[in-house]
């Protein structure tokens, strides 16, 4: 389990996939949207850029990510 916090209102999935470390680019974390691996709150998520709130969890592989609100 990682933690996220975000520094606005919501992070894009591309991105927030980039920023914690599971892929190495944006581009590179649409491609792993595209392919179906990644869930947001146990649903299959397909929206490269969904935007992502505090209150969420991302699933790529056994890796979740916990997004927090910016303390």
């Amino acid at each position: 389990m990682q933690e996220f916090h975000l520094n606005g209102e919501y992070v894009e999935l591309n991105q927030l996939l980039k920023m914690s470390g599971l892929c190495d680019s944006g581009g590179a974390g649409k491609v792993l949207v595209a392919e179906g691996v990644v869930s947001v709150d146990g649903e299959i998520e397909l929206r490269k850029t969904a935007k992502i709130r505090a209150g969420s969890f991302v699933t790529l592989g056994d890796v979740t990510i916990s997004v927090l609100a910016h303390e």
